[in-house]
């Protein structure tokens, strides 16, 4: 992964390269950039595919750098080092995938570059923005914040959705992750791949080996992935469920 580095003072570039230098699989561009205009000079020119960046600069700052790169179609992930960590909130918002205090610690800037190793904001925004945005069909993936960073999920890994007050829980293959989207949305984009069998549940048509009825009446609902486990289909959909598996 090639790394431009972009800040005003000489002795923090010398530190951020050398560190860089040190890690596996990192490679330093040179020239480093001094200044905004100077980094989205070098951006065009070398195509990095990492850029740490400094927010405190004379002249364009790091967040207006960060700006003028999501209005580009593949711009490099963007981490941010700076002094302060007042710019967090708008250092997330101006697309970046990592910030780093100074001074930088090796072990900081080795998670952070790794992070941006994965798809960029604006990237990711193509893949999980919803249908009826890009007028393109559905995602192909869907995109969760975890403690991890975000995570993408494929659409063909998830076994279901169930809502639970304001979030809904996504469960897929390795795993679950908490969705702030509405269900009534997923279900309007993923219709042809997912079946509602319950006011607050979608499941994942491919997924769904049987329907059962309990000795007190109730029917569940066991689907592949889940390792015996069921869930609850009420009454309402019973019908709409039982009919389309006779269509799979």
């Amino acid at each position: 992964m090639n790394v431009l580095i972009v800040d005003d003072e000489p002795l923090a570039r010398e530190r951020l390269s050398r560190m860089v230098g040190e890690l596996e699989g990192y490679s330093v561009l040179e020239p480093s950039a001094t200044n905004g205009e100077e980094a989205l000079a070098l951006i065009d020119s070398h195509k990095p595919d990492i850029v740490l960046l400094d927010i405190r600069m004379p002249g364009l700052d790091g967040l207006q750098v960060a700006a003028r790169l999501c209005e580009r179609e593949t711009p490099p992930a963007v981490v941010f080092c700076t002094g302060p960590d007042e710019f967090a909130v708008e250092a997330l918002q101006a697309s970046a995938v990592g910030y780093l205090v100074k001074p930088v610690r090796t072990e900081h800037l080795q998670e952070a570059l790794k992070k941006a190793e994965r798809p960029n904001r604006v990237q990711l925004a193509a893949l999980t923005r919803p249908a009826a945005e890009t007028g393109s069909g559905p995602r192909s993936h869907i995109s969760a914040r975890t403690r991890k960073g975000i995570e993408l999920i494929p659409l063909g890994q998830v076994v279901y959705f169930i809502a639970d007050h304001k979030y809904v829980t996504l469960r897929h293959e390795g795993g679950e992750v908490l969705l702030d989207e509405p269900l009534k949305a997923l279900e309007d984009e993923f219709g042809d791949r997912f079946v509602r069998i319950h006011r607050n549940a979608l499941v994942a048509r491919e997924r769904i080996e049987r329907l059962q009825r309990t000795p007190l009446g109730h029917f569940q609902l066991f689907l592949k992935g889940l390792n015996g486990d069921a869930l609850i289909v009420s009454r309402r959909h019973v019908a709409g469920v039982r009919k389309m598996m006779q269509q799979l």
